[in-house]
């Protein structure tokens, strides 16, 4: 197989912040990987500081996985793998740009979706969350009219006002379905005491309230919250499952924190043998992005593939949401294609 990538300028309609900052910009990087018989196969890689990645380390890993591609049985996706597991550690979104696309060629070339060769029910996927990004409380009760169409939202906190913040939201959204995210900005007895605030403010879950690194708080809070608490930045691959049991509800899967969707099934099905549930999400990134770790939506209680509905333009079309409600599409491999403004062709000619 030939490997190529294309670097690509993401925007969102707004500042995307969260509790350990934001950015008004983005860039990814679009993988395609072209078998002998001219199939292509494309993926994302949306890197993130917080693990150690950007769009330079991206490039970088994929240069060390060209030879080990070009030579490579596209079918063999489980060997490819583990051996781009031996040449890096780490580099989960370069891994899963890999594994997007591998998949994305192996649907194309036997003409069926990611998912029905899974042989899973696509009438059976959740709804999805919109994300409500720190802002100014103005601007809160204008991101809250514009997500109209959403049933759930996602409340990002982890600031000095965040009961004022989820006030304001349930005020504008008297009848949604609220859910928190406080991406590991809270100490374990401040998350307890939010939960008992969040609880009364009608809020179904609690997501990541504390950092990484600390399960006993995690356990801590899950054994004293009026909520579910699930994992987020504790919970990366599949063997990270087993020590979160008994210390959170459910964990949250995202293909820029796993690698590959091979590993996003292998962590479902660790959290299932736990008894836990399973949600799944994103970072910013186009529909391409999103079509990949959809793939796996059938499988899962909750989801959060707002990352392209956050963009103020998308290069890419494939999974809808409409009405909260997850839709895979039935073209083959994702299901993805490039936007009708998008030369793709094009853009891999002249990078």
């Amino acid at each position: 197989m030939k490997l190529s990538h294309q670097t690509i300028e993401l925007n969102p309609t707004h500042p995307f912040v969260i509790a350990r900052g934001g950015y008004a910009h983005h860039r990814n990087v679009i993988v395609r990987l072209t078998d002998e018989d001219g199939v292509e196969g494309f993926g994302e890689a949306a890197p993130n500081r917080y693990y150690g990645e950007s769009v330079a380390t991206v490039i970088a890993a994929l240069a060390q996985f060209k030879p080990i591609l070009e030579r490579a049985d596209p079918f063999s996706v489980e060997s490819i793998e583990a051996h781009l597991g031996r040449v890096l550690r780490g580099n989960a979104s370069a891994k899963s740009a890999i594994s997007s696309a591998l998949h994305d060629l192996i649907g194309k070339k036997l003409g069926l979706p990611v998912y029905r060769l899974w042989g899973l029910d696509v009438e059976s996927t959740p709804q999805s969350s919109f994300t409500i990004a720190i802002a100014e409380n103005d601007e809160l009760e204008r991101r809250v009219a514009e997500a109209k169409e959403y049933p759930i939202l996602k409340i990002k906190l982890g600031t000095d006002r965040d009961m004022e913040i989820v006030r304001i939201i349930r005020g504008a959204a008297p009848g949604k379905r609220l859910r928190v995210d406080a991406n590991a900005a809270w100490t374990a007895k401040r998350a307890v005491r939010m939960s008992e605030f969040l609880a009364e403010a009608g809020v179904e879950m609690i997501e990541q309230p504390v950092p990484a690194n600390d399960i006993e708080g995690l356990r801590f809070v899950r054994e004293r919250s009026k909520l579910p608490i699930f994992a987020d930045e504790s919970c990366l691959v599949a063997t990270d499952v087993a020590k979160l049991h008994g210390a959170v509800d459910g964990i949250n899967i995202k293909l820029a924190k796993c690698g590959s969707l091979r590993e996003a099934l292998r962590m479902v099905h660790a959290a299932r043998a736990m008894d836990m549930q399973v949600m799944a999400g994103c970072m910013i990134e186009s529909s391409l992005g999103i079509s990949a770790i959809a793939q796996i939506s059938p499988l899962l209680d909750f989801a959060d593939f707002d990352g392209a509905a956050l963009l103020s333009t998308d290069p890419f079309q494939g999974v809808t949401i409409t009405g909260g409600r997850v839709k895979l599409t039935d073209g083959p491999g994702l299901g993805a294609t490039p936007s009708p403004s998008v030369d793709l062709a094009a853009a891999f000619q002249s990078a």
